[in-house]
């Protein structure tokens, strides 16, 4: 498995999380959507799990070790 695969699988989820967290306080924080809820928030739902993967992936590369060090640091 390649790494940048690994780590975007391990992120996929709390990225869901955090989508799904905004989303359903936007929808039921909002009177006029949360009229609608039981229809939004499997929207919220879907949309999460959809866009989730995609903002894993582009953010798996700037998460290796391999940016944490810079020239700077091995002056010491």
């Amino acid at each position: 498995m390649r790494t940048r695969t690994f780590i975007a699988g391990l992120i996929a989820l709390p990225i869901n999380a955090v989508l799904f967290g905004a989303g359903a306080i936007t929808v039921l924080s909002i009177p006029a959507l949360a009229e609608q809820a039981k229809y939004l928030l499997p929207v919220v739902i879907v949309g999460g799990f959809v866009a989730a993967a995609p903002i894993a992936w582009k953010m798996a590369p700037r998460l290796r070790a391999k940016h944490l060090y810079s020239d700077s640091h091995n002056n010491a």
